[in-house]
């Protein structure tokens, strides 16, 4: 398990991370000592507004501070790590911290500790005069209504798309009662059901004693290392087939807490509890989303993704289901326009717009592609049975030189060059098998190169892409109107505007013991002699003195040991290059 944190003080973790809070949004201010952020007196506010209270344990940021802002919520409370903030914390954000005069919603997540003391802070703002409404949030079906009992259901992800339609409904101008009821009428219409590989480490403290095997997956596990409903073995397909037969099955007495029929519009969640890579969150919002339509038919007006509400660094995920109400339920709002509706807080992210939604087409986008290997002719001629011989030839040297490039990169480099070379030379032999130069030049060297750039990878071969493409566009440069037979002149015109093209994406000259110090004065020497067979040699000659040259670039550059390979190993990547070149002189 992952224990190493940046802070071993978790009390000093959370001030500081509530205090960053008024960093990243100037309209917030930090109650230190009672862990209260609130919106400033001084910033932009509606008047006559009904103020959202929330909060909870730290370890589920950006929930619960981050949704603290312009749209939101009016204030947060927050405890130690997965710890209730005392009722005297809570009683001073509501009663001294956000406005009082149109009354205040007071609306935790529903756990023991987080309904007792919020809920005696929101007596003791009764007692004062305030008018006062109090709701938890209890959205989870991983512990159904049996085992449950009077407790009830836990508040999880889904909670956030509550509270996002609360804030929205107060800053619109809604009643206390308004908005009270909108928080009871979602979470009558809302399911959400999380799964980890593991349980958190809360930092400054031991590790868990229970760890989830290898292999197994836990369903329904709280958000403060609680146990869930069961484990299985981990398929992620499985895995969601299961969540979501939880969530939606109507035969399921103990879970059934919402029917849907076709007509329903819902909004899906999904919650990454904090360890999850975006990428990885990314294929299960997909996975998700499919078997939705594919087994269940639900409509999804909206898909929320993203990191709301976590359980520290939990490597999990969880699914909400929000079926919405299509009626006016305050202010002239509905649920879906208040979830629309803008908000300064660092914790919603939820970028896209109303109007983009409203012009979603679910048709597939159908997909043209250009074949620029077949769009480019010429009427610059070579020989076919000449050309075939010459690259069959320098392919072949380079095929049989992997081993000695391979070796050579090992020693000063990540060992790859030969592999890639060889893969590539590979690739184009059997293109030309099946496709066989014509006489025109240009569009064999564009097939060549649609080769190289899908089946070589790395540094080198963007570099051999990058100087094909610029080769053929320096022969195109001196086309011709009637059919003429490529000279020596030509290719030499060629090759040296495509080693200037280049050197717009490489620095990368003479000397600094790359593929450049074979190929610069391969060109060089045909420009001057047009002699390809002394201009392979030249190349030759490149690659010998890059034996004794420090390297500049590439990954050479980061290699230790110099004293014990320079003056002995050449570069690899000129290595092979000369390799080629030298077969192709052979060849001719």
């Amino acid at each position: 398990m992952q224990t190493k944190h940046f802070f071993t003080d978790p009390n000093h973790l959370v001030l500081t991370a509530l205090n960053s809070l008024t960093l990243t949004n100037p309209s917030l201010a930090l109650d230190r000592q009672n862990k209260i952020i609130f919106r400033r007196p001084d910033a932009a506010r509606r008047a006559n507004k009904v103020s959202i209270v929330t909060g909870g344990g730290s370890g589920h940021e950006p929930a619960f501070a981050g949704f603290v802002g312009h749209g939101l919520c009016d204030a947060s409370v927050a405890g130690t790590i997965f710890a209730s903030p005392s009722a005297e914390q809570i009683r001073i954000a509501v009663i001294d911290r956000v406005p009082t005069e149109n009354g205040v919603l007071i609306i935790p997540m529903n756990y023991t500790g987080d309904v007792m003391n919020f809920g005696m802070a929101a007596e003791k703002s009764r007692m004062a005069g305030i008018p006062t409404q109090f709701f938890a949030i209890n959205d989870d079906v991983g512990v159904g209504r049996v085992k449950g009992g009077k407790v009830g259901r836990r508040g999880i992800g889904g909670g956030v798309l509550i509270l996002k339609m609360v804030g929205a409904l107060a800053e619109a101008g809604a009643s206390l009662d308004e908005v009270y009821a909108l928080a009871q009428l979602a979470n009558s219409n809302l399911v959400s059901l999380g799964s980890s590989l593991e349980h958190v480490h809360v930092p400054g403290r031991g590790l868990p004693e229970d760890s989830i095997p290898h292999g197994e997956v836990e369903v329904g596990m709280g958000i403060h290392n609680e146990p869930g409903s069961h484990r299985v073995k981990f398929d992620l397909v499985e895995l969601v087939q299961g969540m979501l037969l939880q969530l939606l099955d109507h035969n399921d007495p103990d879970r059934c807490y919402v029917t849907r029929k076709p007509e329903d519009k819902f909004v899906l969640l999904i919650n990454n509890l904090g360890g999850v890579s975006p990428l990885e969150l990314a294929g299960i919002t997909d996975e998700v989303y499919r078997q939705l339509k594919r087994d269940y038919q639900v409509n999804m007006v909206r898909v929320i993704q993203g990191t709301f509400l976590t359980s520290l660094n939990g490597l999990g995920f969880s699914i909400s289901l929000l079926k919405l109400a299509e009626q006016d339920v305050g202010a002239g709002k509905t649920m879906l326009e208040l979830l629309d509706a803008p908000a300064e807080a660092v914790g919603w992210s939820a970028p896209v717009n109303t109007s983009t939604w409203d012009n979603r087409k679910d048709e597939p986008v159908e997909l043209t592609s250009s074949n620029l290997a077949e769009d480019i002719h010429s009427n610059l001629q070579l020989d076919p049975s000449t050309l075939q011989k010459a690259l069959t030839t320098g392919l072949n040297r380079v095929i049989k030189a992997e081993p000695d490039i391979t070796r050579y990169d090992t020693i000063v480099g990540d060992g790859d060059c030969g592999v890639g070379l060889k893969r590539g030379a590979e690739a184009i032999l059997t293109h030309l098998t099946t496709n066989p130069p014509t006489n025109d030049i240009v569009a064999t060297l564009a097939s060549i190169v649609t080769v190289v750039e899908n089946v070589m990878d790395g540094t080198s071969g963007a570099i051999y892409a990058i100087f094909l493409n610029a080769l053929a566009h320096g022969l195109l440069a001196q086309n011709t109107d009637v059919p003429t037979k490529i000279t020596t002149e030509i290719w030499a015109s060629a090759l040296q505007s495509s080693l200037t093209a280049l050197a717009k994406y490489t620095p990368a000259q003479k000397g600094d013991r790359t593929l450049v110090d074979a190929l610069a004065p391969f060109i060089e020497t045909l420009a001057k002699t047009g002699d390809v067979k002394g201009a392979a040699e030249a190349a030759w000659k490149g690659t010998e003195e890059t034996k004794a040259m420090k390297a500049s670039l590439g990954r050479s550059v980061y290699v230790g040991g110099e004293g014990e390979w320079i003056g002995k190993v050449p570069d690899p990547g000129a290595y092979g290059l000369a390799e080629f070149l030298g077969g192709v002189a052979e060849g001719i």
